[in-house]
């Protein structure tokens, strides 16, 4: 476990464990040699029980997780269904997830939407089947002195985001406290870590907040319903279907989360200023720097 600002994580990145970044030489702008660490990916193909459902980009860490958040959040994995076993062949690439239930994916897989997440992420036809069915906590609450902590907490975690680049996190929080914490190169996917660590786990989703680098799009709003959790935070910008859905489903929808500053467009009603943002350190409003622009 990782500690950071006295937030001591669940489940955090661990940026030198071996596979998930290499060096690679280069030259700079003034045509000298550099040695650049860059974030490593490789395809993972998932079975449910003997059915090839589809082969993900991925970093590689936590494959287990990363088949059950699918499954879960393609609603190819119910609640209540009883899962037997999860392999994963590390020479193969193939994680494979093994329920007791026979499962209707057969008829899941003929309806695709491609998303507009990185690494073309896709979802099923049918995601949006219970999405007006969720009812979401109404007595949820984020404290404006919980969304600065988590912020700074998250962006001065020691992440491959900090020390390579070209990676999207998510974070399962609650409170002030920051939970897990999830990195890969489509933020698709460390959402699906994420719900995979929920479901294996039992956690409750009414009393949390999820945080992500990426764009409030469609597609992290969507999951962020189904997975029954009421407040979603970014650091960068929305879209407009984005925005539309969380309205819909009565999200709390929050970007542009930087220092002292942040945007809500939704769900305003679960916010509680209880704390001057003058009172912000400059120091707070430095972190994040490298990502201020929208990813």
């Amino acid at each position: 476990m990782n500690t950071s600002d006295e937030n001591q994580y669940l489940l955090a990145p661990n940026p030198e464990a071996d596979g998930l970044s290499t060096h690679v030489s280069g030259y700079d702008e003034n045509g000298l040699p550099v040695t650049v660490n860059v974030v490593t990916e490789k395809p993972v193909t998932l079975y449910l029980n003997a059915q090839e459902i589809v082969t993900m980009m991925t970093i590689g860490d936590h494959p287990d997780l990363l088949a059950v958040g699918y499954l879960r959040n393609q609603n190819m994995l119910k609640p209540d269904d009883e899962i037997t076993g999860i392999e994963y062949d590390d020479d193969l690439d193939v994680v494979v997830v093994r329920t007791k239930r026979q499962t209707n994916y057969e008829q899941v897989l003929k309806k695709k939407v491609r998303t507009s997440g990185c690494a073309q992420g896709t979802i099923f036809g049918d995601i949006m089947d219970g999405f007006d069915d969720v009812a979401l906590n109404p007595e949820a609450r984020l404290k404006t002195s919980d969304l600065y902590q988590l912020t700074k907490t998250i962006n001065t975690t020691p992440s491959l985001y900090l020390s390579a680049g070209a990676i999207h996190g998510c974070v399962l929080c609650q409170d002030g406290r920051a939970l897990v914490y999830m990195e890969d190169v489509g933020r698709h996917n460390a959402v699906d870590k994420i719900a995979g660590w929920m479901h294996l786990n039992n956690e409750p989703a009414e009393n949390k907040i999820f945080y992500t680098t990426g764009r409030l799009t469609s597609e992290m709003v969507i999951k962020t319903v189904m997975m029954k959790i009421p407040i979603l935070v970014s650091r960068s910008g929305f879209t407009a279907w984005g925005v539309e859905l969380a309205q819909r489903a009565g999200l709390t929808l929050i970007g542009r989360a930087r220092g002292k500053r942040f945007t809500a467009l939704a769900g305003h009603q679960r916010i509680i200023r209880d704390l001057d943002p003058a009172s912000v350190s400059h120091e707070a409003a430095e972190h994040g720097r490298k990502g201020s622009k929208d990813d």
